[in-house]
């Protein structure tokens, strides 16, 4: 309906019914737009309470990938024995044929398995001379021992006396 036609209807009416019906139109305007905020009030509740729902979904989705993958991963990791070996001092009293097997038996039994872990590991159990010829070369050349077997041969070299098998 135009604005003509309901000015038309409203002048055949008296001001007191012009009135009424004016406040009556406008109750029933803002009756139909309460229900419509109502409804999307309804809407929106239910909107936020579906995200929380599939948030918590998620959390503990989340939460469950991580316990699997936190236990698999512990399962994966295999046990390690802490195996102390004695230090080596570079000294003749010092087997180095027997230190080398002290060694290899803890590097395995601690599973470092990568060569620069285990060149580390090695160093840490030398002691006076040896432990000086070994931080004196890493001073002057930080890559002076690229893996146990290098470390292990120079080792040799400078602390094995000619014909020491019978030392063991």
């Amino acid at each position: 309906m135009g604005i003509h036609a309901v000015s038309v209807m409203l002048e055949a009416l008296n001001r007191d019914a012009q009135h009424a019906t004016i406040a009556n139109f406008i109750q029933n305007e803002l009756d139909a737009e309460r229900e419509k905020v109502a409804l999307l009030h309804q809407q929106g509740s239910q909107q936020a309470e579906l995200l929380r729902e599939q948030g918590a979904q998620q959390f503990e989705l989340l939460r469950q990938q991580q316990a699997a993958a936190g236990g698999s991963m512990h399962s994966r990791r295999p046990e390690t024995l802490k195996i102390d070996i004695s230090k080596y001092r570079g000294v003749e009293e010092d087997s180095l044929l027997r230190w080398f097997v002290e060694l290899d038996d803890a590097t395995r039994a601690r599973r470092i398995d990568d060569g620069v872990m285990q060149v580390a590991f090695a160093q840490s159990n030398l002691a006076g001379r040896a432990k000086n010829w070994a931080s004196g070369l890493k001073l002057h050349d930080p890559y002076a021992f690229e893996s146990l077997e290098v470390f292990k041969s120079r080792l040799r070299q400078t602390f094995e006396p000619p014909r020491a098998e019978f030392r063991a």
